[in-house]
């Protein structure tokens, strides 16, 4: 029992140390990028030792991991929770696309270290090969509302897969606009261009559907 207790503190211990590395290196790397951030800086920011950071993680790209992960979790969270209390296909559609757009809206550093995945992600290093598939999938999974509405509403798995990707490039599009400014130029409102993208992919959908008089739903 006394070697249980034992086994549990120092886990919890490891474990309040692993959060507070993670939580300064989610700071370095938004300041200073993955390829800028080092272990040391890393390290002096969480109160330890850079040789300390080896008992937790085995690289600067293997934190980086972690703390992507946990971004793209929490953005598949968001998205679920606006699609969870819809009912209708459209309804769920137009949930999940805005809850998307409206993570990195109002996450802005959240997109900067999701555009790794366009980035670094390309490069022949990366992340490492595993590390770059799990976080792919993670996006995937986030983004597996959309596809899931869309063919509740008629699309084919091939069309629903490419409505994402086009609903995905309207949002990063206009995310960037939004975050360097640039939406000024335009007078316009990112999340109103949004919106109105989303209804008009929506409204297209339903209008086939209308033609069939199919509803199914939503794959298990």
């Amino acid at each position: 029992m006394a070697e249980n207790k034992r086994t549990v503190r120092r886990q919890a211990v490891s474990d309040m140390k692993r959060g507070l590395i993670l939580e300064a290196a989610r700071a370095v790397f938004e300041a200073d990028g993955l390829e800028g951030a080092s272990l040391r800086a890393i390290a002096a920011r969480a109160g330890y030792t850079p040789a300390a950071l080896y008992f937790h993680f085995e690289s600067k790209e293997a934190i980086y991991a972690e703390v992507l992960q946990a971004s793209l979790s929490a953005l598949a969270d968001h998205v679920a929770a606006a699609v969870a209390v819809e009912r209708s296909a459209a309804a769920r559609l137009r949930a999940a696309a805005m809850g998307f757009f409206g993570f990195y809206a109002a996450n802005p550093r959240d997109l900067d270290l999701g555009f790794y995945l366009f980035r670094g992600g390309m490069k022949p290093a990366g992340l490492g090969r595993a590390r770059d598939e799990a976080l792919n999938a993670s996006l995937e999974a986030a983004l597996r509302p959309i596809a899931e509405a869309a063919q509740a509403l008629g699309a084919s798995r091939r069309e629903a897969d490419m409505l994402t990707v086009g609903l995905f490039a309207h949002a990063t599009g206009l995310l960037l606009l939004l975050h360097t400014g640039r939406i000024r130029m335009f007078g316009a409102s990112a999340e109103a261009l949004m919106a109105a993208h989303v209804d008009g992919v929506v409204a297209d959908l339903a209008q086939r559907q209308s033609k069939t008089g199919e509803d199914r739903s939503p794959p298990s």
